[in-house]
């Protein structure tokens, strides 16, 4: 699907017409849970199934549970043949790899001896590996990256589509994950092209971050711009503090001017008022 449909389909609340538009709605659903209540979120196998389910809800894929079948992961090459790239683990050995790898990534997390960057990519490569789903595991990837990053204080993924950088760069992406993972199996794997790739995207989304603050800074009602930016962001329902969060330099008066005006808009309406007041997207 070309970024001009996946749009709107990821900023607006709209009713998806087939299986592709369902699977990005419920990605936007679930990514924005992720900006407004990331650290709710434990890294535990059962998150991992309940993020695959709410973003699979609305199709009728399996979504939720572990695959049933052991997979495959196969390229066409150019004259239309079929390879196998990677065989992950088996689907009867899937629950007991999730299981250790949250736990050993929650073990290393905590003792901070390695950086927790390349902490989150190795969890993510290894998360890869597994492919403990029969669908949607490389939107799962993507959606644990933004949450992990969140977690460590990185959150660029609120402003810039990690997503849409990685697309953009799919074929490098595929070569070094088939790279990464060469004989992960046995534990002599090389993992250096994927921390160099998975951090290249991040400091991409850091400099068109930069690039797009500094227009919005050179331009008048740049608050004004940069709120409604974060509203799109959030889900139907948010408060004024999770608009806040995302908007640190803009003030909570200013903040409260904005939403009046979108309400006079039609395009929020208030749900109650007072300490802890909550907006909806109309």
């Amino acid at each position: 699907m070309d970024e001009k449909r996946l749009k709107p389909l990821l900023e607006k609340k709209t009713t998806p017409k087939n299986r592709p538009e369902a699977e990005v709605v419920g990605y936007r659903d679930v990514l924005a849970q992720i900006h407004t209540n990331y650290a709710r979120f434990s890294i535990t196998p059962e998150t991992i199934l309940k993020i695959h389910g709410d973003m699979l809800r609305r199709t009728d894929l399996p979504a939720g549970i572990w695959k049933k079948r052991d997979n495959t992961i196969e390229e066409r090459l150019p004259d239309g043949r079929l390879i196998t790239r990677f065989i992950p683990v088996s689907a009867r050995e899937t629950p007991y790899f999730l299981k250790e790898l949250c736990n050993r990534f929650n073990r290393l997390w905590e003792e901070r001896r390695i950086d927790r960057l390349l902490l989150i990519h190795a969890f993510i490569l290894d998360f890869l590996c597994i492919h403990p789903f029969t669908d949607g595991n490389g939107r799962v990837s993507r959606l644990l990256t933004v949450l992990l990053l969140h977690q460590a204080e990185y959150d660029v993924g609120r402003y810039i589509s990690l997503e849409r950088l990685i697309e953009e760069s799919k074929e490098t992406y595929y070569e070094v994950l088939q790279r990464a993972s060469e004989n992960w199996h046995e534990g002599n794997h090389r993992i250096l092209s994927w921390w160099e790739y998975s951090l290249g995207i991040l400091i991409a989304a850091y400099k068109e971050f930069e690039d797009r603050v500094g227009h919005i800074r050179a331009s008048r009602g740049a608050k004004t711009v940069w709120v409604r930016e974060a509203i799109e962001h959030l889900p139907e329902e948010f408060s004024v503090g999770d608009l806040a969060r995302s908007c640190s330099g803009v003030s909570r008066p200013m903040i409260r001017v904005i939403l009046e005006s979108l309400r006079n808009e039609g395009k929020l309406e208030v749900l109650f008022t007072g300490r802890g007041a909550k907006w909806r997207k109309t």
